[in-house]
């Protein structure tokens, strides 16, 4: 509340001769906050002097169940994330057409 959140401004206002108070909107000023909290807060008495209220206070968490497994992702997908429907599946290893990595026989490059 003593300073502007943005000592820029400030160097550029200094700068060129201008008042800083024009750029911070007034609910921001110590005069709001100082008649904000002028008044005196008393503490919550202890539950014996509490009202009864007409209904049920308590609340339980809905009875969702838990989804088993990772999240799934957010992500948007663009253009590049779908395939083409046409083209036929291809090797992770590699990279040939007509089965997958699972069940590939092709040795790959070795990693070593």
């Amino acid at each position: 509340m003593y300073t502007l959140p943005c000592s820029h401004v400030l160097a550029v206002c200094r700068e060129k001769g201008l008042r800083t108070d024009t750029y911070v909107p007034e609910i921001y000023s110590r005069q709001t906050y100082r008649r904000t909290y002028h008044a005196n807060f008393h503490p919550v008495l202890s539950e014996n002097f509490w009202r009864d209220v007409p209904f049920n206070s308590t609340f339980y968490p809905s009875n969702m169940k838990k989804e088993w497994g990772r999240k799934q992702g957010k992500r948007f997908q663009g253009e590049i994330d779908y395939r083409n429907p046409y083209s036929p599946l291809r090797c992770g290893r590699c990279r040939m057409p007509g089965h997958n990595r699972k069940n590939c026989n092709n040795p790959g490059p070795s990693n070593v």
